[in-house]
């Protein structure tokens, strides 16, 4: 960690798709990066972005009953696994939405999970009033 600014990685979890989102202490600002198909390309992005803490939306249905499913604890589990990152679990209902209203077409997946993503890890900035170095 350079500067005692630290790096997180948001993640909008998909069983096709993984949008992802980086941010930093320093911007305190989330932005869309990529979207990736498998835990092995968000493990090595951890590593060649030097990400500290990973805020992972949970797929929480509207009724807010928790039932996630196996894919998605093992892909939790994969990342618990390096014991140099924190991981944050956040309530990710209705970005994708959001995501389509800023975006505008629903056409472009990968973009539109980036973008939940972004917004997945702008509202725990913006959620945990994070008091930075």
């Amino acid at each position: 960690m350079k500067n005692n600014i630290i790096r997180y990685l948001g993640v909008d979890w998909g069983e096709k798709r993984i949008g992802l989102a980086i941010g930093d202490s320093d911007s305190k600002m989330a932005v869309p990066y990529k979207t990736v198909i498998n835990i092995k390309d968000v493990l090595e992005i951890i590593k060649e972005e030097n990400i500290n803490i990973v805020v992972i939306g949970e797929p929480i249905k509207m009724s807010g009953k928790k039932n996630f499913p196996n894919k998605f604890l093992k892909f939790v589990e994969k990342i618990k696994n390096n014991k140099n990152i924190k991981i944050k679990l956040v309530d990710e209902r209705l970005t994708s939405k959001h995501a389509d209203s800023l975006f505008g077409d629903k056409k472009n997946k990968a973009s539109r999970d980036a973008i939940s993503a972004m917004l997945i890890l702008d509202g725990y900035f913006k959620n945990k009033k994070l008091n930075f170095f």
